[in-house]
């Protein structure tokens, strides 16, 4: 989308972090055993196996055993658990 295109060149030339800018979802992973998301939009799956995240920008699928979500807040989710995987659906979901 160009739009997306221009937000890219514009956080570029202010330097500013395309999370702020676009609205991107930020994952940290410590080991696997945690993993903390920011900027995201909603749960749209949660099971002791499965947790399903959508961003702004696609869907974050976590797989694994005993997961559950630590906390969350409007801006930010702490996952726990034995994480075997993660993946990232870039599909953009209808708004």
């Amino acid at each position: 989308m160009e739009r997306e295109g221009i937000r890219e060149r514009l956080a570029s030339a202010a330097s500013m972090p395309k999370d702020v800018v676009m609205g991107a979802a930020v994952t940290t992973v410590l080991g696997n055993t945690e993993v903390c998301i920011e900027n995201y939009r909603g749960i749209t799956e949660y099971t002791d196996t499965l947790i399903r995240v959508q961003s702004k920008t696609g869907q974050i699928r976590l797989a694994g055993k005993r997961l559950q979500i630590e906390y969350y807040t409007n801006d930010e989710m702490k996952i726990t658990g034995e994480i075997h995987s993660i993946e990232y659906n870039g599909g953009r979901k209808a708004e």
